[in-house]
């Protein structure tokens, strides 16, 4: 028995002894070191893994290489133009391809639209009119594309032609938004309307009652109200951008400068890129 008990003693000492830890030798190789651990670079991996996400860094750079180009053509920098020139063709090719599977998420939007209750009759008749461009758009400039790269047999006359057409469905889809963008912020307002007016309701009764009001749900409906107007102002700055690139790519003759569509086309890539960076 006294030998048993000596045993558990000793076990238990043998237990509560400190393991040595073994000290970890510095190594030059270990470079991940030198970089702590960062949420924005976490977030930055996230962002560029998404399509989404790459296409809309692509946008940016691809824009303002316009800017870039007329600024050093007017310096004289020929040189220093064509090297960016050469960087946003290829840039631009890619972001076509990214697209070349828009027609899925397309048909999938098409079900969710006839297949969802719309906030209003009006924006339904949009929804579907805006599908119709879209479903005419993706496959003309899929073919442009494949016409300009000669992958399939068609004359550059042709292939011009089918860009324009492409791009005036494009600008349909945009003037139409601008009437969506215009029922979305009248919706907005009347909700606003109406729950200023329950919150008013509700101040007057606890004057009348002396009881205290809970305006958690309240305050919830204001904060999606005001998500909702930035979403509406968002959307309308990407599509004021959009609107003059869309008319000039419209016609066959126009003398709208290339700087210019690197202007507004950036205001929509920037604008663009922060939702985008902002629900990654």
């Amino acid at each position: 028995m006294a030998a048993s008990s000596k045993q558990e003693v000793d076990s238990q000492e043998h237990q509560a002894a400190p393991v040595a830890t073994r000290k970890e030798t510095p190594s030059i190789l270990a470079l991940g070191k030198l970089f702590p651990q960062n949420k924005t670079l976490d977030k930055t991996v996230r962002f560029l893994s998404q399509v989404r996400g790459t296409d809309k860094t692509l946008m940016v750079v691809q824009y303002f290489s316009k800017i870039f180009i007329w600024y050093f053509l007017k310096r004289g920098r020929e040189s220093t133009a064509q090297r960016i020139k050469n960087l946003a063709g290829p840039i631009s090719d890619f972001r076509i391809l990214l697209r070349y599977y828009g027609l899925l998420p397309l048909i999938q939007w098409m079900q969710y639209v006839d297949n969802t209750p719309s906030p209003s009759p009006l924006l339904l008749t949009i929804d579907r009119l805006q599908n119709i461009c879209n479903l005419i758009y993706y496959p003309l400039e899929h073919i442009y594309w494949l016409g300009a790269h000669e992958v399939i047999p068609i004359t550059m006359e042709k292939t011009n032609k089918i860009a324009i057409w492409s791009c005036r469905f494009w600008a349909a889809y945009v003037v139409l938004q601008f009437v969506h963008l215009a029922e979305e912020y009248r919706l907005y307002k009347n909700r606003l309307q109406s729950i200023q007016g329950q919150i008013r309701a509700a101040d007057k009764k606890a004057q009348e009652t002396g009881e205290p009001v809970d305006k958690t749900v309240f305050k919830t409906e204001m904060t999606a109200l005001k998500a909702e107007k930035k979403g509406i102002w968002i959307n309308t700055i990407i599509n004021t951008g959009y609107l003059p690139l869309t008319v000039h790519w419209s016609l066959e003759k126009s003398s709208f400068p290339d700087v210019g569509v690197g202007m507004f086309g950036g205001i929509a890539a920037l604008a663009q890129f922060y939702v985008a960076w902002k629900s990654s």
